[in-house]
């Protein structure tokens, strides 16, 4: 015993600082070798106690260091992970940028391509559009060109054929006893016995039209008598118009002025309208060349187309209302023209 005492006092400068559960900062108190001895029993057990309850306190927070830094593990692991797919998919979108960059820049290429083209293509079409309207206007001045000399040469025609009278009705091989002009002179005497005997009035030429147009008809083709001057022609047709009724052996015909075949044309396109005209009274004529002349509200009016006529007849209802079947008829009549053309 005396030993074990001294080998008390000799570890009397240690410490044993223990931290009893659920204590914090606590002071573990010392106890000598001596004082142990002299501890109660039940003290002592408490203290067992508190050692085992560190002890297992010590192991538990040892365990749940390891399980943190396990899950610590894990979680960078995780991260790791994650950041190298994050990497990848960081390459595959700057590789899907890439391309996608590559791909507008290619577009934008097309497209100023297209555009250049579509630019070229305009310039072509705009170049193509100008000759056109040069070629439709070269064309117009052309038909224009038509049309005047048509006309120049129609009024040509008219004026050489001015002093001529177009004889209709005139049997085929009658001139052969007398010879046309023969006939011309039974003509006036047979209708206008003055007239026959007027030294004045000469024949210069006398021929029947050719056949061109129809080679068929029944009817003979005309005899054309040329005189010296428009004044006895003139003076003959006066006549023939007062007359009404020429007859050559007793057989109708019919005397008129001579003109070119537009001229003719022009004239009969006149008739249906001077035929009503001429049914109302209206005291209508066919005036030279081709011109249509009536009397309308006690006014003589003039007209030198269709179209001039269709202008003033829509403003007088009552002359409307007489030429509308005639004038429509007429319009019919040309559409189907343009039509076939």
């Amino acid at each position: 015993m005396p030993n074990n005492k001294r080998k008390n006092r000799g570890n009397k400068n240690k410490e044993v600082t223990m931290t009893p559960p659920n204590e914090k900062d606590t002071p573990i108190q010392d106890y000598e070798d001596d004082e142990l001895e002299e501890m109660q029993e039940a003290d002592l057990k408490n203290l067992i106690r508190t050692l085992r309850s560190s002890q297992k306190q010590i192991l538990e927070l040892q365990k749940s260091l390891m399980d943190k830094i396990e899950n610590l593990s894990r979680e960078n692991e995780i991260l790791r992970r994650n950041q190298n797919e994050t990497k990848q998919l960081v390459q595959q979108e700057t590789g899907i940028v890439t391309e996608v960059k590559n791909s507008i820049d290619q577009m934008k290429n097309t497209i100023e391509s297209l555009t250049n083209r579509m630019g070229e293509a305009e310039e072509r079409i705009s170049d193509l559009e100008d000759r056109e309207q040069e070629r439709i206007q070269s064309d117009q001045r052309k038909e224009e060109e038509i049309r005047n000399l048509k006309h120049i040469v129609r009024n040509l025609q008219d004026t050489i054929k001015k002093p001529d009278i177009r004889v209709l009705g005139v049997p085929l091989g009658m001139e052969r006893e007398k010879g046309l002009e023969g006939l011309f002179s039974e003509i006036l005497a047979e209708n206008f016995p003055g007239l026959e005997k007027d030294r004045e009035i000469l024949v210069l030429e006398a021929h029947r039209t050719p056949n061109k147009q129809d080679q068929k008809r029944s009817s003979p083709r005309h005899v054309v008598i040329k005189l010296s001057t428009v004044k006895h022609k003139e003076k003959i047709l006066k006549c023939a118009r007062e007359k009404r009724q020429i007859t050559l052996r007793g057989s109708p015909i019919r005397l008129t002025a001579d003109f070119s075949s537009e001229t003719l044309q022009a004239r009969r396109e006149w008739r249906d309208i001077a035929q009503i005209l001429r049914e109302k009274n209206c005291q209508p004529r066919i005036l030279y060349p081709a011109k249509l002349s009536f009397v309308n509200e006690g006014e003589i009016k003039t007209f030198h187309s269709k179209q001039k006529l269709k202008e003033f007849v829509a403003t007088r209802p009552a002359l409307q209302k007489m030429l509308k079947d005639v004038l429509h008829t007429e319009t019919k009549k040309h559409g189907h023209q343009y039509e076939r053309r």
